[in-house]
């Protein structure tokens, strides 16, 4: 079966939403280690979140357990930077891996079921694609991209993220609908529409 690592982005400043919104509580858990536990409930291994603003607190608020946290020294230079530090840690602890799942903590609305068809998507094409989520009328991450791509997700620069890359594919795209993906936590208004259980 073909193996799917995840690579959580998570070291931003949340500068907008003025907190780390790492650890904004959804139904009593930080997000952070709410999709910690989606990536590894849906069977994604290894889990490697990318850490960078806020390091100390989240540090000490958030159970890594069963996941490798890493340290993006240059988290301030844009999330293609925390997409190379992912990689290069994937590649280091699972360099057999077929490909790496992208997605971030932000999305309240995510599921570990969302995570499981994304999965199943990509393992049931045959060649080389992409799996992309869909919402919106765009189509965004959580996303997983096999090796072949990688080279092309370590050539993005500053904040431009893995959506460019879904922009302007280098592969075919299977896409997986996610109800009420286009929903983050991104300004204090936002926190008013989390989940309430």
């Amino acid at each position: 079966m073909k193996s799917v690592g995840a690579i959580i982005l998570a070291a931003g400043a949340s500068r907008r939403l003025g907190r780390p919104k790492q650890l904004v509580a959804l139904c009593g858990e930080p997000l952070l280690a709410r999709v910690l536990r989606l990536a590894r409930d849906a069977g994604a291994g290894p889990v490697i979140p990318v850490l960078g603003a806020h390091f100390a607190p989240i540090c000490m608020q958030v159970d890594f357990e069963g996941a490798i946290p890493v340290f993006n020294e240059r988290w301030e230079q844009g999330i293609s930077s925390s997409i190379r530090c992912g990689l290069r840690e994937l590649i280091v602890r699972a360099p057999q891996t077929d490909a790496a799942l992208i997605l971030t903590c932000d999305q309240p609305h995510l599921t570990a079921a969302h995570l499981s068809a994304l999965i199943a998507a990509w393992r049931n094409r045959r060649g080389e694609a992409i799996a992309a989520s869909t919402y919106a009328g765009t189509r965004g991450v959580p996303a997983i991209f096999p090796r072949g791509v990688f080279a092309a997700l370590f050539a993005l620069t500053g904040d431009r993220g893995a959506r460019a890359v879904l922009a302007a594919p280098p592969c075919p795209v299977v896409t997986v609908r996610f109800v009420e993906g286009e929903v983050d936590v991104d300004v204090p208004g936002d926190l008013n529409t989390l989940p309430k259980d």
